[in-house]
């Protein structure tokens, strides 16, 4: 994505959040500022979409849950993209929430489809050679 340079009055307080979070987790106070506005441009356009952090890094979320929204975009292609088994699978989700998810995908689908492309390449070796310790001891069945 291309960059431009823009001059923005930030207000104090915010300024000092920022810092600390770069500071907290190893980033430059300009990388953090523009990640954050654009998660904040996102959220905007899609009420319902959240932001969260795990080891694989920041990804878009339903609000409210705990589910990805690459993770019920996932269900959805492997439903046959029908919204009405959709809706049966995820049952305790509002249809505010999955609109909110599915509108996500649509404006962002580079993002969604890259999130679903590395789980799907996540494999039993690839587990067990990123995290030995998972494996059953020699000797033991």
């Amino acid at each position: 994505m291309a960059s431009i340079q823009k001059s923005i009055r930030i207000p104090e307080e915010a300024i000092k959040e920022i810092e600390a979070l770069a500071s907290s987790i190893g980033k430059d106070f300009s990388g953090l500022a523009r990640d954050l506005l654009i998660e904040a441009v996102k959220m905007r356009r899609c009420p319902g979409i959240m932001f969260a952090d795990d080891p694989a890094g920041r990804r878009a979320r339903i609000a409210g849950t705990g589910i990805d929204v690459w993770e019920l975009v996932a269900t959805f292609k492997g439903l046959g993209e029908s919204y009405e088994e959709l809706r049966k699978a995820y049952h305790w989700l509002s249809e505010q929430q999955i609109r909110s998810a599915l509108s996500y995908y649509a404006l962002y689908p580079d993002e969604i489809d890259g999130r679903i492309s590395c789980n799907e390449e996540i494999d039993q070796e690839r587990i067990l050679k990123r995290f030995p310790f998972l494996a059953k001891p020699m000797g033991r069945k």
